[in-house]
């Protein structure tokens, strides 16, 4: 991805990454990664060169990781099945969390975990607040939920592929525009999150009838021009699709105590970086410090103390 693709000559850029997506594609894609006492550091690794690629390419001027955070959020409370079937978290995945988020810190980038809501809720919300005050924003994401909330000020980018979701790549990846996305994910439903959608709904079936009946609502009001056994599931399952629609619709205001434009990098901690990257035998990312260190100068601007809930 190009540095056009952050930002442009005459407006300011917010790169938003989606931490969680991030962790585990770098778990997944890196196998067999341990320093010499045995354990793992894949993930460590993989999102951390990921974040430097990312920062290289786009050199935004706002920025933040954005992690989910531990415990419930507000869809449990609604429906305590949400996600409810999601095997748990690796073990050797666990073990690299909290090392990785010192090491993020330690970079100088914001951080961000906000309780009681999804990592998706908060950079929704972000990138919301960022399009008021004119700046452009890029989320670095691989999750389908996201597409919802793109328009002409915000795009987002999966990482893994570089597929570019501006409104014309939704329209193109999922038949349907960005601002019918909650309308096509609460008809197909998720089984990864354990949303309900319309059994035998799949992506084709849901964009074909937006497509011709125009939003879900309508589709609702004309369930009963609907043939054959699909439609004599849609109408035995209208009762539930209110509570699908809320659980894919993300929030976008989520009570965050910064606005866009606080979230600068600052410089990073050096010593702090040194000594984790000896613990987990990071040698390559060691000697790009030790350059870094020696070309930076004596007196390094301060921290603005911009607050990095993690």
């Amino acid at each position: 991805m190009s540095r056009s693709k952050a930002s442009s000559p005459d407006r300011k850029s917010l790169v938003l990454v989606d931490g969680t997506y991030y962790l585990f594609r770098a778990f997944h894609a890196i196998r067999e990664l341990n320093n010499s006492a045995g354990e793992p550091t894949n993930a460590i690794y993989g999102v951390i060169h990921m974040l430097r690629r990312l920062l290289a390419e786009t050199r935004p001027d706002y920025f933040a990781i954005v992690f989910d955070s531990k415990g419930k959020t507000f869809r449990n409370d609604l429906y305590p099945e949400y996600k409810a079937h999601r095997p748990p978290v690796p073990e050797d995945l666990v073990a690299q969390i909290e090392p990785l988020h010192r090491i993020i810190r330690a970079q100088g980038l914001p951080m961000l975990m906000i309780d009681g809501v999804e990592a998706d809720d908060v950079i929704a919300t972000l990138a919301r607040a960022a399009e008021s005050e004119g700046l452009r924003t890029v989320v670095s994401s691989g999750d389908k939920d996201l597409a919802q909330m793109v328009n002409e000020h915000i795009t987002i980018v999966n990482s893994m592929d570089n597929y570019v979701m501006d409104p014309e790549g939704v329209e193109k990846k999922f038949g349907v525009p960005p601002e019918r996305i909650v309308d096509y994910l609460t008809l197909v439903g998720d089984k990864v999150d354990n949303v309900p959608g319309v059994p035998g709904v799949g992506p084709k079936t849901a964009a074909k009838w937006i497509g011709e009946y125009g939003d879900l609502d309508n589709i609702v009001a004309h369930a009963d021009e609907i043939k054959g056994k699909i439609g004599e599931r849609l109408r035995a399952h209208l009762d539930q699709l209110p509570l699908s629609r809320t659980l894919v619709t993300l929030k976008y205001d989520v009570a965050l105590p910064f606005a866009p434009a606080d979230l600068v990098l600052t410089e990073p901690d050096r010593e702090t970086l040194a000594r984790e990257y000896e613990r987990w035998e990071f040698k390559g990312l060691a000697r790009e410090l030790d350059k870094e260190t020696a070309a930076a100068p004596q007196d390094a601007p301060p921290d603005p103390g911009i607050p990095r809930p993690a």
